[in-house]
């Protein structure tokens, strides 16, 4: 009997990605862009701002494409494979390499125009700030009597 390494989220990480090979094959302006891995993403909501970092390890900050339209915010790229030879022996190689591409639809409340972006240590960190609210204005009712 062969031993089968159990992975409970196996199958939930294969939805996500059909889904999202799914959503990025409907393009609206007909370049369909393919990835061959997708980087793994943590998302934080703060007072002010949104926090996105994205583990894009080996890969060069002026490799990295970060885009904003429509309130979709897009990050791709590319990790080049490193050249290696027959003879190093690998059995098994688990790092991934190739194209990557990640869309994220942000609400109203993001300011589009500030977005900063950052990476250090393969860690590729975007701050989206929030837009300043809008304070409600007071309407008084008179009467007329």
């Amino acid at each position: 009997m062969a031993i089968v390494r159990y992975q409970p989220w196996g199958l939930l990480n294969q939805l996500q990605k059909e889904l999202e090979r799914g959503y990025q094959g409907g393009a609206s302006d007909g370049s369909a862009a393919t990835a061959e891995w997708a980087p793994a993403v943590d998302i934080k909501e703060e007072t002010d701002k949104f926090v996105l970092h994205a583990d894009i390890p080996g890969v060069k900050p002026e490799e990295i494409d970060i885009s904003m339209e429509n309130g979709v915010l897009t990050i791709k790229g590319e990790k080049k494979t490193e050249a290696t030879t027959e003879q190093e022996g690998y059995k098994r190689v688990e790092r991934s390499y190739g194209s990557f591409y990640r869309r994220f639809s942000l609400p109203d409340s993001a300011n589009a125009d500030a977005i900063s972006a950052k990476s250090r240590h393969g860690v590729l960190e975007i701050v989206i700030p929030k837009r300043e609210a809008v304070q409600p204005k007071k309407i008084n009712v008179s009467s007329e009597e």
